[in-house]
């Protein structure tokens, strides 16, 4: 697949599950507060109300520049529309040169504020319908199957229906779908192919018959690839049902000849997927990236092997305000 690649990439994380505005961080990444004070030059106060609101979820807004041109793209929404809507505003980000929504999978800590965030977008661009890239069968009902062997169901996505009435334009596919003239990527269907990335256990989703069929493999997942001029790819990968490693795999097979930069998002490596931690750093070591931004769904322990494993010139935690320069 051809990509064309970038003069550069920022990543600015709207919503994700942590608040971290003491650490360190390397130069190329700015914090929270960091913009805060450029934003707000001169004599301000700090308190809670200048500051973002950590959720469990992810939304990341990605604008790529090339020769002398910004264009800007919007990975999921996160949970809820009050978080969205709260830290848009508190970071001061212009949403009206979003020119496509990415909806990465089926899950509403990744579309829960999907509807909110396609107005708040048409509110800025002059009323302008929003495409909508999704896999169609992400609109299905879920749940989670507990260990008493009880259904959890989870918050349906919007539908195709609720999303277009609000003013997207819904581009339902499987395959791989450019964007901004070829330089963005959204892959299509993931291939399994490593032994231990087996999904998410316990994941259902309602049959055509209207039970509850086994959906661990949660096939609507993809990942957006972006490819920075003298640098490599830059993959988002939310949630990494599919693994993170199958995910990197895909990327490398789709783009041979290019190195993986960065990867960036959730890692699935928390709860029942902690037992793949192991296999899933070693195997991650073998693709090289200067970046690991990890996030999310990742989950603490992960993030200490990791840590471990590629020390702190590579692990690059990402947190709710940060914007990364790639």
């Amino acid at each position: 697949m051809p990509l064309t690649p970038a003069d550069g990439v920022e990543i600015r994380i709207l919503v994700d599950n942590a608040t971290d505005n003491l650490s360190s961080v390397p130069p190329f990444v700015e914090t929270e507060l960091s913009a805060l004070g450029r934003r707000r030059q001169g004599a301000w106060v700090l308190g809670g109300a200048c500051l973002c609101c950590a959720a469990h979820g992810l939304s990341c807004l990605v604008t790529v520049h090339h020769g002398g041109t910004a264009r800007t793209i919007l990975f999921d929404t996160g949970p809820e529309d009050g978080v969205f809507a709260q830290n848009v505003s508190r970071l001061g980000v212009d949403l009206a040169p979003t020119e496509a929504i990415v909806l990465s999978h089926g899950h509403w800590d990744h579309a829960g504020a999907m509807l909110r965030a396609i107005q708040m977008v048409r509110d800025r661009n002059g009323g302008a319908r929003v495409p909508v890239i999704a896999h169609p069968e992400m609109f299905r009902a879920r749940a989670s199957r507990l260990p008493d062997g009880t259904m959890r169901a989870m918050e349906d996505v919007p539908s195709v229906a609720a999303m277009t009435a609000h003013g997207a334009r819904v581009v339902e596919t499987r395959e791989p779908h450019a964007l901004l003239d070829g330089m963005a990527w959204v892959s299509g269907e993931i291939p399994r192919v490593t032994p231990f990335e087996t999904g998410l256990p316990g994941q259902h989703r309602r049959g055509d018959d209207g039970g509850w069929e086994k959906d661990e493999l949660l096939i609507d997942e993809r990942f957006l690839g972006l490819h920075v001029a003298g640098k490599g790819l830059v993959v988002l990968t939310a949630c990494s049902h599919a693994g993170v490693v199958n995910v990197l795999t895909h990327a490398r097979r789709t783009f041979p000849g290019v190195p993986i930069h960065c990867v960036l998002g959730g890692l699935h490596l928390s709860g029942v997927n902690e037992r793949i931690i192991p296999e899933t750093v070693a195997a991650m070591r073998t693709f090289e990236p200067a970046i690991v931004a990890a996030g999310h769904c990742t989950g603490w322990r992960a993030m200490v092997a990791l840590a471990g494993a590629f020390g702190d010139g590579t692990l690059v935690p990402i947190a709710v305000g940060k914007r990364l320069r790639l």
